[in-house]
């Protein structure tokens, strides 16, 4: 009775350990838990800062003078017959403060796409991990029910191999056969070990994740069209890709900052107020200061220089990555459609016909009308197939992704 109690516990603790889970529930699950997003961000909130910060201007200065030694009366720190006080504000010229915080609301629009183009990656890494452990996880069941039989049929033979019914030859032709599934498993369960760790770590759930997806809707997503063909997926990356779009938007962030650099050769002005008690023209004189450099050359010159060639390559930098990405889009596309056409021509009466003979054999060779040669050289090309078919599969719905990932809108319809 303890020996039941105990299994029925470890059944319930390995039950407990899995979450059956929505594609969509673990989105939900990554968008709220995921730590590079969280962490990522932050540099939207300090760009915020920022800004904040460019729209300080400098503290005014308060002076004041007061009289050290007075010869006359031989008196040190008369402050009672020589004082006086001050205050200077800088007055920024040349629209600096403008560029300056145009240049740093243009980083905020950096920061904001640069999150974007992380939300898109994270969130194409966990979609691939979730198909693959779908498809990982089937090809597993369909293995374990071949494993399930072909050991029993082997503990037979072996029974009968002793008993010298059957030829040892048999027993160890079989005996194979369990080999190549054990090792089939084995490389399946090392996947789906991995493609788990990559959940836990995307969506911040520490059970594993059992994919839920209904055979509806998984043969559904596998018939899915991209809208428009090759060129107008390419027109639809180029307006909607984040990572290019920061390309692009580097652009005019280094056009502001090249702006920005040039208003600070213009030289600043400094407004003040002073009071003298004693020592001007007049008693208790008020007086008005005004300063300014004198721009007798141009003391930013160097950095307006720098500024504009980082003009020049950002814009052979983005002029890179928009070939890069309609070669990326070409191949992705032409990638799924090879993948697409492969998994076509095998009609779905060929799967259910291979499904028909598989047990067809299964049948017979328990009758005795099919040899065992004749059985393993099936069993051992069936396994091969029905692993084949879940990769290709599993290759279109990562082909997809890929070209979702790359295009960044909605294109499967």
């Amino acid at each position: 009775m303890n020996r039941i109690a105990v299994l029925c516990l470890a059944v319930s603790s390995f039950m407990a350990a899995q979450q059956q889970m929505s594609l969509l529930e673990c989105e939900e699950a990554f968008q709220k838990n995921n730590l590079q997003l969280l962490a990522e961000q932050y540099n939207i909130n300090m760009a915020d800062a920022d800004i904040l910060q460019a729209k300080i201007w400098e503290l005014p200065q308060l002076s004041g003078q007061f009289n050290a030694y007075n010869p006359q009366d031989k008196k040190f720190f008369d402050i009672g017959h020589s004082k006086g006080a001050g205050i200077t504000q800088l007055i920024y010229m040349g629209g600096k403060k403008k560029n300056e915080i145009a240049f740093a609301k243009s980083n905020k629009e950096l920061a904001q796409l640069q999150f974007s183009q992380l939300l898109v990656d994270l969130r194409a890494q966990l979609r691939t991990a979730y198909f693959n452990l779908y498809y990982e996880k089937l090809k597993l069941e369909n293995t374990d029910k071949q494993l399930e039989y072909m050991n029993d049929l082997l503990s037979a033979y072996r029974v009968q191999s002793a008993k010298g019914n059957v030829s040892l030859k048999d027993a160890v032709r079989l005996q194979s056969l369990v080999i190549q599934l054990n090792h089939d498993k084995l490389e399946i369960n090392k996947n789906i070990l991995g493609f788990e760790q990559n959940l836990k770590v995307l969506t911040g759930i520490s059970e594993d994740i059992e994919p839920l997806i209904p055979e509806s809707e998984a043969k559904e997503a596998l018939g899915a069209q991209p809208f428009g063909g090759e060129e107008e997926l390419k027109s639809k990356a180029l307006e909607n890709n984040a990572d290019y779009r920061y390309n692009l938007k580097l652009i005019d962030n280094s056009k502001l900052y090249a702006q920005w650099q040039k208003s600070l050769n213009v030289p600043d002005l400094n407004v003040g107020a002073a009071w003298d008690q004693a020592g001007g023209t007049f008693n208790n004189e008020a007086n008005l200061t005004l300063g300014i450099p004198l721009p007798l050359w141009r003391a930013n010159q160097g950095n307006v220089e720098k500024a504009n060639y980082a003009i020049q390559q950002n814009q052979k930098n983005a002029d890179f990555q928009k070939l890069t990405l309609e070669t990326k889009v070409q191949a992705a596309y032409k990638t799924w459609k090879a993948q697409y056409d492969q998994l076509l021509d095998i009609k779905t009466t060929d799967l259910q016909n291979m499904d028909l003979v598989y047990n067809g054999m299964m049948t017979n060779f328990r009758k005795g009308n099919v040899n065992l040669i004749e059985f393993t050289d099936f069993m051992d090309s069936y396994r091969e197939t029905a692993l084949q078919i879940y990769d290709m599969k599993n290759e279109i719905m990562q082909a997809a992704e890929q070209l979702n990932q790359l295009v960044q809108t909605k294109i499967f319809y």
